[in-house]
């Protein structure tokens, strides 16, 4: 009788799995670079192109005064570089078809007399005409329109006030500190929002389509008839995926800091436990979809819808204070905003552990709960 071999003890059948993932992924030369290559290049192009800084906002100027002093106002009110001038223009006729147009976002108009008004010490206008369609173009423009003149109305007043031989009154200063960002640059906000939503794509999408070709090939009934225990099967194909999405954050991170100026304040292991919690959610996900989806297509899909949501309701690109209450409330159970708060937090503001404990204790309450169920799925789908 031939004796029965014994079975491989679960550090043996953990590393044939494990080895044989990481062989399979770096045979194909396309996942590698959807896998490596691609998120840094993303990383790069959206880093640039997620910028919300605005300047250079197209101006036509209508100068119907003339004078030395309203071509000194139209001057200094474009020196900045927030307004640059595209031109002169004949009527509020014309000036307003221009912004119409799209040929210019604003049209500063100067009344007639405005010199001699001032100078007189009466009261004079000058009218912004703003193309409102884009908010976020149209305050930062019409704040450095009211800033210039409402600086210009202060000092004038001031200055007929000495003239009349009255005390002008006393001024207050504000000095801002601004912390973390002082020149208020948005790479160094948005990328590492842009770094969280990236792994993301490289954890739940790519492994559910890699788990999801198996079961359509057929590799994992082959699997079935070894002595590899579920829980085992499942920890060497996970495994992989954890180690890239680490290598990927650290060149994301490196990436930031090299060519957006991100800074990294933050202790670096706490930055490694949030990011675990995060990579054990979105595996969790991209393992759940993968048990619901009978080939590639329909992983990717599901990866898809998930992504989409997980995206509106991150805070990476509008704020979540911004939101409805009861949107407000979704985004609790969104690990994506948490861990873009724990990626802000750690390597802009140099947070610690006592710092981050909510959003770390949230990603570890999701991710236990989503790979919990997502494990129990991938061992009923087994059996």
């Amino acid at each position: 009788m031939t004796p029965r071999r014994p079975r491989p003890s679960a550090r043996v059948q953990f590393l044939a799995v494990f080895r044989k993932e990481v062989r399979q992924t770096a045979r194909d030369k396309r996942m590698m670079a959807v896998l490596v290559i691609a998120p840094l290049l993303q990383t790069v192009v959206f880093g640039f192109a997620a910028n919300f800084d605005v300047d250079r906002v197209r101006t036509v100027v209508l100068d119907r005064d003339r004078t030395d002093v309203s071509r000194e106002h139209a001057r200094r009110l474009l020196a900045d570089g927030t307004l640059i001038r595209a031109g002169d223009t004949a009527s509020a006729v014309e000036a307003e078809l221009r912004v119409h147009r799209g040929e210019a976002a604003a049209a500063v108009m100067f009344p007639e007399r405005l010199a001699a008004d001032l100078a007189a010490g009466r009261p004079a206008e000058v009218q912004v005409l703003i193309d409102g369609a884009d908010p976020n173009r149209s305050t930062v423009a019409a704040d450095a329109v009211a800033r210039y003149f409402g600086g210009v109305g202060e000092r004038l007043a001031r200055e007929a006030l000495a003239a009349r031989g009255a005390t002008p009154p006393g001024q207050l200063a504000l000095v801002p500190r601004l912390f973390y960002n002082p020149g208020l640059d948005s790479p160094p906000y948005m990328v590492p929002g842009i770094a969280a939503l990236l792994l993301v794509v490289v954890t739940t999408i790519v492994s559910a389509m890699g788990l999801a070709r198996e079961r359509e090939m057929g590799t994992l009934e082959q699997v079935l008839v070894t002595p590899i225990r579920p829980a085992v099967l499942l920890a060497g194909k996970i495994a992989p995926y954890v180690i890239i999405g680490f290598v990927n954050l650290a060149l994301l991170v490196g990436v930031a800091s090299l060519i957006f100026g991100v800074p990294i304040r933050g202790p670096l292991p706490v930055l490694a436990l949030g990011t675990l919690l995060y990579l054990l959610t979105t595996l969790g996900v991209g393992l759940f979809i993968s048990t619901i989806s009978k080939n590639q297509q329909q992983s990717f899909l599901g990866g898809f819808l998930f992504l989409v949501p997980a995206l509106l309701l991150s805070g990476v690109m509008t704020p979540v204070a911004a939101m409805p209450g009861w949107l407000r409330a979704i985004t609790f159970v969104n690990p994506v905003r948490h861990f873009a708060t724990v990626m802000r937090g750690s390597l802009l503001r140099g947070a610690g552990l006592a710092d981050l404990a909510i959003p770390l204790t949230a990603l570890a309450v999701i991710g236990s709960a989503i790979f919990v169920l997502s494990a129990l799925r991938f061992r009923k789908t087994l059996s």
